[in-house]
């Protein structure tokens, strides 16, 4: 069973993901918080899977929030996805950074939402790859100069390949065509990749990515 914590100020918004979350076999809303001080209090108690948390919140936004969850390591096993109204808010990218597994905007499908918290808990991307574009493109070139990452060292040749593909946005199945390998050896070296360099997820392993100026704004192929 896949626990899902709600942190959003709107308890329409939280109704409403309750239901359709509550009406899957795999999945159980263990509970919900209004504001990220209470969203912080809430994880630390349940232990929930997945949170998905609004990113504009009273007392403490969902940024700060994130931080604060992804900085405890009691937490590590929390998966946070980010809350926004529009698609490509301004707070998104930062979020990444800080830890979150990704984003959604609240009008999404309803397929969509239980889509993505189900790759969450697996480890698998969560963002589409169109939405991972969209995303680096308008984002990256805002994010700091890139710095050189000593623990790229320690990748393979291939593995920093990879490391660059997963950069411009490519699914597993996109990467194995680019490379001519199966999907499992494409997921197998992605998640080397990841422990290699010690990424939480799929999505810190872009930031990853753009901060070693392995991939630039731009190098969307």
């Amino acid at each position: 069973m896949i626990r899902v914590l709600l942190a959003d100020d709107q308890s329409l918004v939280r109704a409403g993901f309750r239901a359709l979350l509550d009406a899957q076999p795999d999945i159980e809303v263990a509970g919900e918080a209004a504001d990220g001080e209470e969203a912080v209090r809430r994880i630390r108690e349940l232990r929930p899977d997945v949170v998905l948390m609004d990113i504009r919140m009273p007392a403490l936004d969902g940024l700060a929030a994130t931080r604060q969850v992804t900085g405890d390591p009691h937490l590590e096993d929390v998966r946070v996805v980010m809350l926004t109204t529009f698609e490509l808010d301004e707070y998104v990218f930062e979020a990444i950074r800080s830890g979150a597994s990704g984003f959604l905007v609240k009008d999404t499908e309803p397929e969509e939402l239980l889509r993505a918290v189900r790759a969450v808990v697996a480890g698998d991307a969560l963002l589409s790859p169109g939405v991972t574009r969209r995303l680096i493109s308008e984002f990256a070139s805002r994010s700091k100069e890139p710095a050189a990452v000593g623990a790229l060292a320690r990748l393979t040749e291939r593995e920093r390949e990879v490391m660059a593909l997963v950069g411009i946005g490519l699914s597993n199945e996109e990467i194995a065509r680019r490379l001519v390998v199966s999907p499992l050896t494409a997921k197998t070296h992605v998640s080397r990749t990841m422990v290699k360099l010690g990424a939480r997820d799929r999505a810190q392993l872009v930031v990853l990515a753009y901060e070693s100026g392995l991939v630039r704004p731009g190098w969307l192929g």
